[in-house]
């Protein structure tokens, strides 16, 4: 179901882009995380989307994939350039609005294109997302787990960029803690995708946790009016479920489903057939949802 890439220029920088269906269908524009890229998002998951009558789009943000890149350890945009261009993005491909799908960084990303950018929002779908962040941090809400404050106090050592299998390794082990039904012959697929595609790799994976997240914004939550749907894993080590819930609190009329056996990572293969059916619920009638193509 590989669509070509292209590469679409918004606010001075270069962003390469994927679309999958038909454009007249509704739009569905995925935000992934920080350190991913488009590859974040599974083409077997989009086609069941686009199967069920969607137009999907993903792409590189800054410094990630086949995007512009900055010089490592000092990127020069924060949290709302990246709503900025996903916004921008939108108008450049000629969509005057979409459904949003936003994941951890990409749900901060999605939270402030509603907020700031509110035509071009149809809908919200926010997964593995923490109330006004990632980037601001609250008492009130549960801290990550004792195994990750361990390992980002004692991080790894970053590989030799130009080593291919040590940066593949270095991927799939910085996936694995995040993860209780850790796939690794999944993710070493993945990493070997990543590692082969990534122009900047040492950027990638560098850069997107220095950004600023910007003035706070969870008191604006309750200004949104947009319908959101907020996924979150039961076993997510990195924002455990309580900030998955305080953002569906917080959020009018928002719609909260945990995910078992699901820890701080993009859609599982597992959550699919609940997952999928939701979103397009969510979008629209989800009754075309059909085999996948």
């Amino acid at each position: 179901m590989s669509t070509t890439e292209r590469f679409v220029n918004v606010n001075d920088v270069e962003l390469c882009v994927q679309t999958f269906g038909d454009p007249a269908d509704p739009a569905i524009l995925l935000l992934h995380g920080a350190g991913h890229s488009l590859l974040a998002w599974d083409e077997e998951f989009i086609g069941r989307l686009v199967a069920g009558g969607r137009y999907v789009i993903r792409f590189d943000s800054r410094d990630a994939g086949r995007s512009t890149s900055y010089p490592v350890g000092a990127p020069t945009y924060g949290l709302q350039d990246l709503a900025a261009d996903a916004a921008a993005l939108l108008v450049e491909l000629g969509i005057p609005a979409a459904h949003v799908v936003g994941m951890s960084q990409g749900s901060g990303v999605a939270q402030l294109l509603a907020l700031d950018h509110a035509d071009r929002v149809t809908s919200l779908t926010l997964a593995s997302g923490t109330p006004g962040g990632p980037g601001h941090w609250y008492d009130d809400l549960p801290g990550m787990s004792e195994e990750i404050q361990k390992l980002f106090a004692d991080e790894p050592a970053q590989p030799d960029w130009t080593d291919r299998a040590a940066v593949i390794e270095y991927l799939v082990e910085a996936e694995r803690p995040f993860s209780p039904r850790f796939d690794e012959d999944r993710m070493r697929t993945w990493s070997a995708q990543v590692a082969d595609r990534t122009v900047n790799i040492a950027a990638q994976l560098t850069n997107p946790f220095l950004i600023s997240a910007g003035d706070p914004w969870r008191e604006r939550l309750a200004e949104l009016r947009v319908p959101t749907l907020v996924f979150h894993g039961a076993d997510d080590p990195m924002f455990p479920i309580g900030h998955g819930q305080a953002l569906a609190a917080e959020i009018p009329g928002a719609a909260f489903v945990p995910l078992e056996h699901t820890g701080h990572e993009v859609f599982p293969r597992h959550t699919w057939d609940s997952v999928v059916p939701a979103i397009l619920g969510h979008t629209g009638s989800e009754d075309r949802e059909g085999p996948v193509r």
